[in-house]
Protein backbone atom coordinates (compact mmCIF):
# COMPACT_ATOMS: atom_id res chain seq x y z
CA UNK A 1 0.00 0.00 0.00
CA UNK A 2 2.84 2.42 0.74
CA UNK A 3 4.00 2.11 -2.88
CA UNK A 4 0.53 3.22 -4.05
CA UNK A 5 0.86 6.24 -1.78
CA UNK A 6 4.25 7.04 -3.26
CA UNK A 7 2.89 7.01 -6.81
CA UNK A 8 -0.26 8.88 -5.77
CA UNK A 9 1.87 11.66 -4.34
CA UNK A 10 3.55 11.90 -7.74
CA UNK A 11 0.07 12.23 -9.29
CA UNK A 12 -0.66 15.15 -6.96
CA UNK A 13 2.67 16.80 -7.75
CA UNK A 14 1.87 16.57 -11.45
CA UNK A 15 -1.75 17.69 -11.07
CA UNK A 16 -0.96 20.96 -9.29
CA UNK A 17 0.80 22.17 -12.43
CA UNK A 18 -2.62 22.71 -13.99
CA UNK A 19 -3.72 25.22 -11.33
CA UNK A 20 -5.16 28.31 -12.97
CA UNK A 21 -5.33 26.64 -16.39
CA UNK A 22 -7.86 23.78 -16.22
CA UNK A 23 -10.86 25.20 -14.35
CA UNK A 24 -13.72 24.45 -14.31
CA UNK A 25 -12.18 20.99 -14.77
CA UNK A 26 -10.39 19.36 -11.82
CA UNK A 27 -6.64 19.11 -11.22
CA UNK A 28 -5.57 15.61 -12.23
CA UNK A 29 -2.26 13.80 -12.57
CA UNK A 30 -1.66 10.21 -13.59
CA UNK A 31 1.26 7.79 -13.28
CA UNK A 32 1.58 4.38 -14.95
CA UNK A 33 3.77 1.78 -13.22
CA UNK A 34 5.16 -1.48 -14.60
CA UNK A 35 7.17 -3.76 -12.31
CA UNK A 36 7.78 -0.95 -9.79
CA UNK A 37 9.00 1.41 -12.51
CA UNK A 38 7.20 4.49 -13.84
CA UNK A 39 6.80 4.02 -17.58
CA UNK A 40 4.43 6.90 -18.24
CA UNK A 41 2.94 9.95 -16.61
CA UNK A 42 0.92 13.02 -17.48
CA UNK A 43 -1.45 15.67 -16.15
CA UNK A 44 -4.37 17.78 -17.34
CA UNK A 45 -2.58 20.83 -18.68
CA UNK A 46 -5.36 23.04 -20.01
CA UNK A 47 -9.16 23.17 -20.15
CA UNK A 48 -10.44 21.51 -23.31
CA UNK A 49 -7.22 19.59 -23.88
CA UNK A 50 -6.38 15.94 -23.15
CA UNK A 51 -6.96 14.59 -19.64
CA UNK A 52 -4.22 13.25 -17.38
CA UNK A 53 -4.87 9.57 -18.15
CA UNK A 54 -4.69 10.24 -21.89
CA UNK A 55 -1.38 12.06 -21.58
CA UNK A 56 0.02 9.33 -19.32
CA UNK A 57 -0.96 6.53 -21.71
CA UNK A 58 0.36 8.43 -24.73
CA UNK A 59 3.70 8.93 -22.96
CA UNK A 60 4.28 5.15 -22.69
CA UNK A 61 6.71 4.09 -25.41
CA UNK A 62 6.01 0.34 -25.31
CA UNK A 63 2.22 0.11 -25.31
CA UNK A 64 2.32 -3.70 -24.84
CA UNK A 65 3.45 -3.09 -21.25
CA UNK A 66 0.11 -1.47 -20.42
CA UNK A 67 -1.53 -4.91 -20.24
CA UNK A 68 0.59 -5.66 -17.17
CA UNK A 69 0.69 -2.21 -15.54
CA UNK A 70 -1.06 -0.17 -12.86
CA UNK A 71 -2.47 3.27 -13.57
CA UNK A 72 -2.56 5.71 -10.65
CA UNK A 73 -4.75 8.82 -10.80
CA UNK A 74 -5.78 11.25 -8.05
CA UNK A 75 -9.39 11.55 -9.26
CA UNK A 76 -11.84 8.96 -10.57
CA UNK A 77 -11.52 8.63 -14.37
CA UNK A 78 -14.35 10.30 -16.26
CA UNK A 79 -17.04 8.13 -17.82
CA UNK A 80 -18.83 10.66 -20.05
CA UNK A 81 -18.21 12.54 -23.28
CA UNK A 82 -17.29 16.18 -22.68
CA UNK A 83 -14.60 18.15 -24.44
CA UNK A 84 -12.78 14.82 -24.72
CA UNK A 85 -13.86 11.11 -24.77
CA UNK A 86 -14.20 9.14 -21.49
CA UNK A 87 -10.90 8.21 -19.86
CA UNK A 88 -12.45 5.03 -18.43
CA UNK A 89 -13.04 3.80 -21.98
CA UNK A 90 -9.42 4.47 -22.93
CA UNK A 91 -8.14 2.50 -19.91
CA UNK A 92 -10.37 -0.43 -20.84
CA UNK A 93 -9.32 -0.20 -24.50
CA UNK A 94 -5.65 -0.56 -23.54
CA UNK A 95 -6.46 -3.48 -21.21
CA UNK A 96 -4.80 -1.87 -18.17
CA UNK A 97 -5.62 -4.41 -15.44
CA UNK A 98 -5.38 -2.25 -12.32
CA UNK A 99 -6.32 1.37 -11.46
CA UNK A 100 -5.53 3.14 -8.18
CA UNK A 101 -7.64 6.21 -7.37
CA UNK A 102 -7.34 9.01 -4.81
CA UNK A 103 -10.78 10.72 -4.80
CA UNK A 104 -14.26 10.02 -6.09
CA UNK A 105 -15.47 12.55 -8.69
CA UNK A 106 -18.51 14.43 -7.27
CA UNK A 107 -19.59 15.66 -10.72
CA UNK A 108 -23.05 14.11 -11.28
CA UNK A 109 -21.90 13.13 -14.79
CA UNK A 110 -19.33 10.82 -13.17
CA UNK A 111 -20.12 10.23 -9.47
CA UNK A 112 -18.90 6.64 -9.28
CA UNK A 113 -19.77 5.69 -12.85
CA UNK A 114 -16.13 5.74 -13.90
CA UNK A 115 -15.25 3.21 -11.20
CA UNK A 116 -18.34 1.14 -12.02
CA UNK A 117 -17.47 1.03 -15.71
CA UNK A 118 -13.90 -0.08 -14.97
CA UNK A 119 -14.98 -2.84 -12.57
CA UNK A 120 -17.64 -4.12 -14.95
CA UNK A 121 -14.88 -4.45 -17.56
CA UNK A 122 -12.83 -6.60 -15.17
CA UNK A 123 -10.38 -3.89 -14.05
CA UNK A 124 -9.20 -4.13 -10.45
CA UNK A 125 -9.92 -0.74 -8.82
CA UNK A 126 -8.33 0.41 -5.57
CA UNK A 127 -9.77 3.62 -4.08
CA UNK A 128 -9.06 6.06 -1.26
CA UNK A 129 -5.27 6.29 -1.61
CA UNK A 130 -4.20 9.70 -0.18
CA UNK A 131 -7.88 10.62 -0.28
CA UNK A 132 -7.59 13.61 2.08
CA UNK A 133 -4.71 15.05 0.07
CA UNK A 134 -6.54 14.40 -3.20
CA UNK A 135 -9.72 16.05 -1.89
CA UNK A 136 -7.81 19.09 -0.67
CA UNK A 137 -6.05 19.55 -4.01
CA UNK A 138 -9.44 19.66 -5.75
CA UNK A 139 -11.25 21.61 -3.04
CA UNK A 140 -12.45 24.20 -5.58
CA UNK A 141 -13.93 21.56 -7.89
CA UNK A 142 -15.44 19.56 -5.02
CA UNK A 143 -16.98 22.66 -3.39
CA UNK A 144 -18.60 23.68 -6.67
CA UNK A 145 -20.21 20.25 -7.11
CA UNK A 146 -21.20 19.59 -3.49
CA UNK A 147 -22.05 23.06 -2.13
CA UNK A 148 -23.13 24.49 -5.50
CA UNK A 149 -21.14 27.66 -5.02
CA UNK A 150 -17.56 28.79 -5.66
CA UNK A 151 -14.75 28.07 -3.23
CA UNK A 152 -14.34 31.33 -1.28
CA UNK A 153 -10.93 32.67 -0.22
CA UNK A 154 -10.85 35.70 2.09
CA UNK A 155 -7.68 37.74 1.67
CA UNK A 156 -6.65 40.80 3.65
CA UNK A 157 -3.69 42.52 5.26
CA UNK A 158 -3.65 44.04 8.72
CA UNK A 159 -1.43 46.11 10.94
CA UNK A 160 0.40 44.60 13.90
CA UNK A 161 -2.20 46.19 16.19
CA UNK A 162 -5.17 44.65 14.35
CA UNK A 163 -6.45 47.25 11.90
CA UNK A 164 -6.95 46.76 8.16
CA UNK A 165 -7.93 50.25 7.03
CA UNK A 166 -7.74 53.89 8.03
CA UNK A 167 -10.85 55.66 9.26
CA UNK A 168 -10.67 58.25 6.49
CA UNK A 169 -11.15 57.23 2.82
CA UNK A 170 -7.47 57.07 1.97
CA UNK A 171 -5.34 54.31 0.44
CA UNK A 172 -2.78 52.67 2.71
CA UNK A 173 -0.58 49.83 1.45
CA UNK A 174 0.28 47.36 4.20
CA UNK A 175 2.31 44.54 2.66
CA UNK A 176 5.82 44.47 1.22
CA UNK A 177 6.64 43.98 -2.47
CA UNK A 178 7.30 40.24 -2.17
CA UNK A 179 3.91 39.68 -0.54
CA UNK A 180 2.31 41.79 -3.26
CA UNK A 181 3.88 39.60 -5.94
CA UNK A 182 2.55 36.48 -4.19
CA UNK A 183 -0.95 37.97 -4.20
CA UNK A 184 -0.71 38.51 -7.94
CA UNK A 185 0.33 34.88 -8.35
CA UNK A 186 -2.79 33.87 -6.41
CA UNK A 187 -4.92 35.87 -8.84
CA UNK A 188 -3.71 33.66 -11.71
CA UNK A 189 -4.78 30.56 -9.76
CA UNK A 190 -8.41 31.55 -9.10
CA UNK A 191 -11.24 32.32 -11.49
CA UNK A 192 -12.65 35.43 -9.83
CA UNK A 193 -11.72 38.30 -7.53
CA UNK A 194 -14.35 40.33 -5.69
CA UNK A 195 -14.31 43.78 -4.06
CA UNK A 196 -16.84 46.33 -2.89
CA UNK A 197 -17.55 49.72 -4.42
CA UNK A 198 -15.52 51.64 -1.82
CA UNK A 199 -12.33 49.69 -2.53
CA UNK A 200 -12.54 50.63 -6.20
CA UNK A 201 -13.43 54.26 -5.43
CA UNK A 202 -10.54 54.75 -2.98
CA UNK A 203 -7.79 52.51 -4.40
CA UNK A 204 -8.68 52.58 -8.12
CA UNK A 205 -7.52 48.95 -8.18
CA UNK A 206 -7.06 47.09 -11.45
CA UNK A 207 -7.29 43.58 -9.93
CA UNK A 208 -5.10 41.96 -12.57
CA UNK A 209 -2.02 39.76 -12.23
CA UNK A 210 0.43 42.37 -13.46
CA UNK A 211 3.32 41.06 -11.35
CA UNK A 212 2.95 37.42 -12.35
CA UNK A 213 2.61 35.60 -15.62
CA UNK A 214 -0.78 33.98 -16.01
CA UNK A 215 -4.46 34.50 -16.68
CA UNK A 216 -6.28 37.42 -15.09
CA UNK A 217 -9.30 36.53 -12.95
CA UNK A 218 -12.80 37.80 -13.67
CA UNK A 219 -13.17 41.05 -11.71
CA UNK A 220 -16.31 41.32 -9.60
CA UNK A 221 -17.53 44.51 -7.95
CA UNK A 222 -20.65 45.23 -5.90
CA UNK A 223 -21.86 48.70 -6.95
CA UNK A 224 -25.48 49.01 -5.95
CA UNK A 225 -26.30 52.30 -7.72
CA UNK A 226 -23.70 51.98 -10.54
CA UNK A 227 -22.01 55.07 -9.16
CA UNK A 228 -18.39 54.27 -10.05
CA UNK A 229 -16.94 56.35 -12.87
CA UNK A 230 -16.22 54.49 -16.09
CA UNK A 231 -12.57 55.59 -16.09
CA UNK A 232 -11.71 53.35 -13.11
CA UNK A 233 -9.02 50.76 -13.89
CA UNK A 234 -11.33 47.89 -13.03
CA UNK A 235 -13.26 48.69 -16.22
CA UNK A 236 -10.30 48.46 -18.59
CA UNK A 237 -10.14 45.74 -21.25
CA UNK A 238 -7.44 43.62 -19.58
CA UNK A 239 -10.03 41.32 -17.98
CA UNK A 240 -13.75 40.63 -17.80
CA UNK A 241 -15.67 42.58 -15.14
CA UNK A 242 -19.00 41.75 -13.47
CA UNK A 243 -20.85 44.65 -11.83
CA UNK A 244 -23.61 43.52 -9.44
CA UNK A 245 -26.17 46.31 -9.01
CA UNK A 246 -29.88 47.02 -8.51
CA UNK A 247 -30.35 49.14 -11.64
CA UNK A 248 -29.94 47.06 -14.77
CA UNK A 249 -28.72 43.95 -16.54
CA UNK A 250 -26.60 44.72 -19.58
CA UNK A 251 -23.88 42.73 -21.30
CA UNK A 252 -21.39 43.61 -23.97
CA UNK A 253 -17.65 43.84 -24.40
CA UNK A 254 -15.67 43.14 -21.24
CA UNK A 255 -18.24 44.53 -18.75
CA UNK A 256 -21.40 42.75 -17.63
CA UNK A 257 -23.90 44.61 -15.44
CA UNK A 258 -25.96 42.10 -13.45
CA UNK A 259 -29.10 43.27 -11.65
CA UNK A 260 -29.89 41.69 -8.28
CA UNK A 261 -32.36 42.40 -5.48
CA UNK A 262 -30.60 44.20 -2.63
CA UNK A 263 -33.61 43.65 -0.33
CA UNK A 264 -32.76 39.93 -0.38
CA UNK A 265 -29.57 38.02 0.40
CA UNK A 266 -26.99 39.70 -1.84
CA UNK A 267 -24.23 37.12 -1.42
CA UNK A 268 -26.47 34.18 -2.27
CA UNK A 269 -27.53 35.89 -5.50
CA UNK A 270 -23.94 36.71 -6.46
CA UNK A 271 -22.68 33.21 -5.73
CA UNK A 272 -25.60 31.68 -7.62
CA UNK A 273 -24.70 33.74 -10.69
CA UNK A 274 -21.01 32.85 -10.44
CA UNK A 275 -21.85 29.14 -10.10
CA UNK A 276 -24.06 29.35 -13.18
CA UNK A 277 -21.06 30.78 -15.06
CA UNK A 278 -18.81 27.90 -13.88
CA UNK A 279 -16.68 30.16 -11.70
CA UNK A 280 -15.43 27.71 -9.08
CA UNK A 281 -13.19 29.94 -6.96
CA UNK A 282 -13.20 33.58 -5.87
CA UNK A 283 -10.77 35.67 -3.83
CA UNK A 284 -12.51 38.30 -1.70
CA UNK A 285 -10.15 41.30 -1.56
CA UNK A 286 -12.53 43.96 -0.31
CA UNK A 287 -12.54 45.95 2.90
CA UNK A 288 -14.19 45.07 6.22
CA UNK A 289 -17.71 45.89 4.96
CA UNK A 290 -17.29 43.41 2.09
CA UNK A 291 -15.53 40.67 4.08
CA UNK A 292 -17.80 40.68 7.13
CA UNK A 293 -21.01 39.39 5.46
CA UNK A 294 -19.09 36.39 4.09
CA UNK A 295 -17.86 35.64 7.61
CA UNK A 296 -21.25 36.19 9.29
CA UNK A 297 -23.02 33.93 6.77
CA UNK A 298 -20.21 31.36 6.97
CA UNK A 299 -19.71 31.64 3.23
CA UNK A 300 -15.97 31.16 3.20
CA UNK A 301 -13.61 28.22 2.96
CA UNK A 302 -10.12 29.63 3.34
CA UNK A 303 -8.59 32.84 4.72
CA UNK A 304 -5.16 34.24 3.85
CA UNK A 305 -4.13 36.93 6.29
CA UNK A 306 -1.01 39.08 6.16
CA UNK A 307 0.09 40.68 9.42
CA UNK A 308 2.50 43.53 8.81
CA UNK A 309 4.79 45.57 11.12
CA UNK A 310 2.73 48.76 10.77
CA UNK A 311 1.12 50.27 13.86
CA UNK A 312 -2.01 52.27 12.94
CA UNK A 313 -3.19 52.94 16.52
CA UNK A 314 -6.72 53.25 15.22
CA UNK A 315 -8.86 52.68 12.16
CA UNK A 316 -11.17 49.93 10.96
CA UNK A 317 -10.56 46.69 12.90
CA UNK A 318 -9.68 43.51 11.05
CA UNK A 319 -12.33 40.76 10.89
CA UNK A 320 -12.04 37.97 13.44
CA UNK A 321 -11.39 34.66 11.69
CA UNK A 322 -11.40 31.31 13.48
CA UNK A 323 -10.58 27.96 11.97
CA UNK A 324 -7.73 25.53 11.40
CA UNK A 325 -4.36 27.15 10.76
CA UNK A 326 -2.64 25.15 8.01
CA UNK A 327 0.25 27.47 7.24
CA UNK A 328 2.30 30.24 8.81
CA UNK A 329 5.02 31.76 6.64
CA UNK A 330 7.31 34.75 7.08
CA UNK A 331 7.63 36.80 3.91
CA UNK A 332 10.39 39.25 4.81
CA UNK A 333 8.64 41.61 7.25
CA UNK A 334 5.14 40.13 6.76
CA UNK A 335 3.60 37.07 8.42
CA UNK A 336 1.18 35.08 6.25
CA UNK A 337 -1.33 32.86 8.02
CA UNK A 338 -3.61 30.51 6.06
CA UNK A 339 -6.76 29.32 7.82
CA UNK A 340 -9.30 26.70 6.72
CA UNK A 341 -12.91 27.03 7.85
CA UNK A 342 -13.43 23.99 10.07
CA UNK A 343 -17.22 24.34 9.76
CA UNK A 344 -17.20 23.88 5.98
Amino acid sequence: MHMHQHYMQRCLDLAIQGLGKVAPNPLVGSVIVHEKKIIGEGFHLQFGKAHAEVNAIQSVTEKDLLKDSTLHVNLEPCSHFGKTPPCADLIIQHKIPRVVIGSYDPNPKVAGNGIKKLREAGVEVITGILKAESDFLNRRFITAHTKHRPYIILKFAQSADGFMALNEPKQFWFTNELSKKLMHKWRTEEQGILVGRNTVAIDDCELTARLWRGKNPIRIVIDRKISLSSDKKIFNAFAKTFVFNEVETKTGGTIDFIQIDFTKNVLEQILRHLQANEIQSVIIEGGPATLQPFIEQNLWDEARIFTTPHQLKGGKPSPIISGIVIEETEIETDLLKVIINSAT
